[in-house]
């Protein structure tokens, strides 16, 4: 367990570099900015809707329906922009609460109609370390190191549970490629009535030509998915990191599903950006690397 907490939270008495902080800036940015792109694409869809469906969430003891009119799902989504900007400003503690709070009502809201969102859960559950951590921790040091090891630990972690439900769901044979090709034919008739034509990917071909070739595709999904705790350990995070792109990159080229969130958060975790940071600050050297390392550390 401690070795485990060191892995995800790191020396505490060690203070942060500047490519540590700019890393983290970049990290809590993209998260944050995907949030506030969700605000909006779920504010105008709200617009269309007229009646809930399957309520979830908090959906289930309040009537949402108030947000199907007047454009009231859009203020929500300018409200939650505002709150970016005060939470990655630090101007108010408590913006990146009032954020994830407004951002679930939002959710519930868009997906009343009985299915939910999976590509925006990993910029949820950023959210929650964010305002977990800007309450629990007055240092920023500390905050950073909370976010950073809360995230990879579920990140991780939820992988691991992805490859249970499947194998629970449908047991070892989940990864027959017969079922590859299913869902490649239910994706091609979705593109079908979207396009008039059928069009499969060169992933896809591949695939079609090959049974063991679709089944070894979806056994790398189902094992790299398995894996994903080898995310909270530094020796293997960069590499499981990149193992767990290039399925969704997988996922992509062959059924044409997109989690860009996903994709965004281990390209992030699949190098080591920080440390390249600090080596081309001390590369520009003299007063101007130093001058921005301190910019860095002040502006964490």
């Amino acid at each position: 367990m401690t070795r485990l907490l060191h892995n995800l939270f790191g020396d505490l008495d060690r203070p942060d570099t500047a490519g540590q902080v700019l890393f983290y800036r970049v990290f809590e940015g993209a998260a944050v900015a995907w949030a506030v792109y969700f605000a909006w694409l779920w504010g105008v869809f709200i617009q269309r809707i007229e009646a809930p469906v399957m309520p979830a969430g908090i959906a289930r003891y309040l009537d949402v329906s108030f947000m199907f009119d007047h454009g009231i799902s859009l203020g929500v989504a300018a409200a939650i922009t505002a709150l970016a900007v005060l939470g990655l400003t630090r101007t108010w503690r408590y913006a990146y609460l009032a954020m994830l709070l407004m951002m679930h009502l939002q959710y519930v809201s868009r997906f009343i109609l009985g299915k939910v969102s999976h590509g925006s859960s990993l910029a949820g559950l950023v959210l929650v370390a964010l305002a977990i951590g800007t309450l629990a921790f007055s240092d920023r040091q500390q905050v950073r190191r909370f976010v950073l090891g809360f995230c990879i630990f579920f990140f991780g972690f939820g992988y691991v549970l992805a490859a249970a439900c499947k194998l629970i769901g449908t047991g070892p044979l989940w990864s027959d490629g017969l079922h590859l090709w299913m869902w490649i034919g239910e994706r091609t008739v979705d593109r079908l009535s979207e396009t008039g034509a059928i069009q499969h990917t060169f992933l896809q071909s591949l695939a079609l030509t090959s049974h063991p070739l679709a089944t070894a595709m979806l056994t790398f999904g189902l094992v790299a998915e398995a894996l994903g705790f080898l995310l909270w350990y530094r020796r293997t995070r960069h590499v499981m990191a990149f193992i767990l792109l290039s399925m969704h990159l997988g996922v992509l080229f062959s059924m044409q599903i997109r989690f860009p969130v996903n994709e965004t958060m281990m390209l992030l975790l699949a190098a080591p950006w920080a440390g390249w940071a600090d080596q081309a600050l001390t590369r520009w050297g003299g007063t101007r690397g130093a001058g921005l390392q301190q910019w860095f550390l002040r502006h964490a």
